[in-house]
C-alpha cells in the first residue's frame, strides 16, 4: 500500500466528504474509485471542457463591449446611491 498527499481547499474536501458519505464511501475509497475507473477507462473517467459562456452571457459580453465603445451613449453613475435615486426616479 501507498500514501499519497494532495492538497485541497477546506470547503471542497468538507463538501465532497459529505457527498461520498451519503453514497456509502469514505474520502478514500472514492479516491482509490476514480483511480480505478480512469486506469479502466484509460482517461479521465469524466468529460472536461472548457467553460464556455451560454446565450445569455454572450449577449452580457456583447452588451459591455458595445457600452465601452460608446460610454457617451449610456448613463453612468458615481455613487449606488446615486444609481437607486435614477432608479426610484427621485
Amino acid at each position: 500500500m501507498s500514501n499519497i498527499t494532495i492538497r485541497i481547499d477546506d470547503e471542497i474536501k468538507k463538501q465532497a466528504g459529505e457527498l461520498f458519505s451519503d453514497l456509502g464511501l469514505t474520502m478514500n475509497q472514492a479516491i482509490n474509485l476514480f483511480l480505478r475507473t480512469a486506469i479502466r477507462q484509460q482517461g479521465i473517467p469524466f468529460e472536461l471542457k472548457r467553460n464556455v459562456p451560454n446565450k445569455v452571457t454572450l449577449q452580457a459580453i456583447e452588451e459591455l463591449k458595445e457600452m465601452e465603445r460608446h460610454p457617451e451613449e449610456y448613463e453612468s453613475y458615481h455613487s449606488v446611491e446615486e444609481l437607486m435615486k435614477d432608479l426610484n426616479g427621485d
